[in-house]
């Protein structure tokens, strides 16, 4: 029997189970992602911790998407709703469901099975004010073998503030533990970002709360030539609506105007990488001489996932240039 389709509206006062201070809601978003959900909800399903209720919101997908969640039984809620973009299926996700903290995963992603009980314990030594709690993670590959380790790759730990995350994404989505309220006080997220707009949330949310990022890799990052991260001029596009945002809402005092001329020095060199790795190289060196016009100084090797300087010219003149090995595992 198929899962019965939920209607959107306004839901009753939660049960006593749903006001648990500890439990846990885990939203996972899905877009024709039928192959790789198995994995995902086996994963939530596998964790440690309780009470914990799983919710996919299949966002308009055409492939066998209802079909595998119906394999599961009651064990997973299901929504359906007609396609309106990964930010709307996500706000979905957040207005359905019950619990006082929210876990976001992926269709694409895994778990380690502590990684919730994980978050949580780290909730209760935190203070209150400590609104979200990521943790590192390990990419792997569309078979889920596990991908090497870049240089310098996610090095921070500890408390992350809105300028660490404006320069350069943290953490993933579904690496995110949060308090509902986060996303009560920050509005959600923003359904005009097609990219990027995990980057704008956790910049708001740092903006009122503080945020944890924890050093053990407790998340499986599945990387495919389908992950949005890889369209470049949409990343490009979204990414400078996000820095114009945080320049409105004094993510970063205005006056630190080196830090702004980094922070765009970052974004072009962000795009000219994803530029350079799907063979657009005009595009690539295009975005690198913004990315040396904004500033043409040396930027620390940590604040851009390295571990050493002028890696801006470095790691594109590999990306422009791959060795025989590299380019043949792009095409494997």
């Amino acid at each position: 029997m198929p899962p019965v389709e939920e209607q959107a509206g306004p839901r009753s006062s939660p049960s006593p189970a749903a006001a648990h201070t500890w439990g846990v809601s885990v939203i996972i978003p899905a877009y024709n992602y039928a192959h790789y959900l198995p994995h995902a909800l086996e994963s939530a399903l596998a964790q440690t911790h309780q009470p914990l209720e799983i919710l996919v919101v299949d966002d308009g997908s055409t492939d066998a998407t209802r079909e595998v969640v119906a394999r599961f039984g009651g064990r997973v809620r299901y929504h359906y709703q007609t396609n309106a973009g990964l930010s709307a299926a996500r706000n979905t996700g957040l207005r359905e469901s019950r619990f006082p903290f929210v876990a976001l995963l992926d269709a694409d992603d895994q778990w380690l099975p502590e990684r919730v009980a994980s978050a949580i314990a780290c909730f209760q030594q935190l203070d209150p004010q400590f609104g979200v709690v990521a943790c590192r993670s390990t990419r792997i590959n569309q078979h889920g073998e596990p991908l090497p380790l870049n240089p310098g790759e996610q090095e921070l730990a500890g408390e992350i503030t809105a300028a660490d995350i404006l320069w350069r994404t943290r953490f993933s989505p579904s690496s995110v533990v949060a308090r509902r309220e986060v996303f009560e006080s920050c509005g959600g997220f923003d359904t005009a970002l097609r990219s990027s707009e995990d980057r704008d949330m956790w910049l708001r949310a740092a903006i009122r709360w503080r945020v944890w990022l924890q050093p053990e890799r407790l998340v499986l990052i599945r990387k495919h030539d389908a992950n949005m991260s890889r369209h470049a001029s949409r990343m490009r596009e979204n990414m400078r609506q996000v820095i114009n945002k945080a320049w409105r809402l004094q993510a970063v005092p205005r006056h630190r105007l080196d830090y702004w001329l980094q922070a765009l020095a970052i974004w072009r060199y962000q795009t000219a990488l994803i530029c350079a790795g799907s063979g657009q190289q005009t595009e690539a060196l295009r975005d690198l001489l913004f990315s040396l016009l904004f500033w043409p100084l040396p930027i620390q090797g940590r604040r851009i996932g390295s571990t050493v300087s002028f890696t801006r010219l470095r790691s594109l003149g590999r990306a422009l240039h791959p060795s025989p090995s590299v380019s043949r595992s792009r095409s494997a």
